[in-house]
């Protein structure tokens, strides 16, 4: 199993000449399994450069995994062009949100209402499948094995295992903050809670537990999560502690805070390398365009 990164940025797109090397699109990631099935995580800008990539007329369905439905994970579904030709399959998965009761099909029906976008849903031309997939029931897409693991975010998030029949794995986590105890240690609150917090954050590293590699949200430093604590996002020391903990081989740090130019992540970079969490690991920035093996 191969991956390749056509989104790697946060929050919203930020092209211009401070982030040209890594690139500004929004989060997408083609998994290029041993079957050779077409298999996207997220559908952030960054798919509409791997759709001008893809022949007009496709030979195989697409399938796309949505981890959450916030926007910098799908604004780039509508301009996805295999949608608009005849006999293209496009499976889209996701999680169905217990809060408002809508299932995955709402990220795209709601992109496009008239208010937001000249094209209805009624007008794409393709054969288009929704699924809601739910936490720990298998997926099988050709060689791929595909179990989502619902992770801590302000909005039903899932990360999602994927093994090949290779013996290749991955994990892809979305948008994640390790789960954290918001009460302070004198208060009645704060045993109940850190048994809640414990359990949430074991759950998450047995589910990743042992891949051969592992996309994790790496939004802020130290210093800029103390003022963004219950944003959802992780950081780069932590997204460290996880890879240690499940005992990762590869690990890409990826969701660039917008605000970032290429050089502050070069810089932030140098300075985990020096990390004793990094012993015996093989760190990577994700980068648009970057192809890497699991093998």
């Amino acid at each position: 199993m191969k991956l390749k990164f056509w989104g790697v940025r946060g929050s919203i797109p930020t092209p211009g000449p401070q982030t040209v090397r890594y690139g500004g699109n929004t989060t997408c990631i083609q998994v290029l399994p041993s079957s050779g099935d077409l298999v996207i995580l997220d559908a952030g800008t960054g798919i509409h450069a791997l759709a001008k990539q893809l022949p007009k007329q496709l030979n195989r369905p697409v399938h796309i995994l949505i981890t959450h439905t916030h926007w910098d994970h799908i604004q780039g579904l509508p301009f996805f062009y295999p949608l608009f030709t005849a006999q293209n399959e496009i499976r889209i998965y996701g999680g169905q949100d217990p809060l408002t009761g809508c299932g995955i099909e709402r990220s795209l029906s709601v992109q496009l209402q008239n208010s937001y976008f000249p094209i209805s849903e009624s007008q794409l031309k393709c054969r288009l499948h929704y699924r809601n997939l739910t936490a720990g029931a298998e997926l099988r897409i050709g060689s791929l094995r595909i179990v989502p693991t619902i992770l801590n975010h302000p909005v039903l998030n899932f990360g999602y295992r994927i093994d090949d029949d290779d013996g290749s794995s991955l994990f892809f986590t979305g948008d994640y903050e390790v789960p954290y105890n918001p009460y302070p240690p004198e208060t009645v609150e704060y045993a109940d809670f850190q048994r809640v917090v414990e359990q949430e954050r074991q759950e998450a590293i047995k589910a990743m537990s042992g891949v051969d590699g592992l996309i994790i949200d790496s939004s802020y430093t130290d210093a800029e999560y103390s003022s963004k604590q219950g944003w959802g996002h992780g950081t780069y020391a932590s997204s460290l502690r996880v890879a240690r903990l499940a005992k990762i081989k590869k690990l890409f740090l990826t969701h660039h805070e917008p605000n970032r130019s290429d050089d502050e992540l070069e810089s932030i970079f140098a300075g985990l390398t020096n990390d004793s969490d990094t012993v015996g690991l093989q760190l990577y920035l994700a980068r648009e365009g970057a192809e890497h093996s699991l093998c």
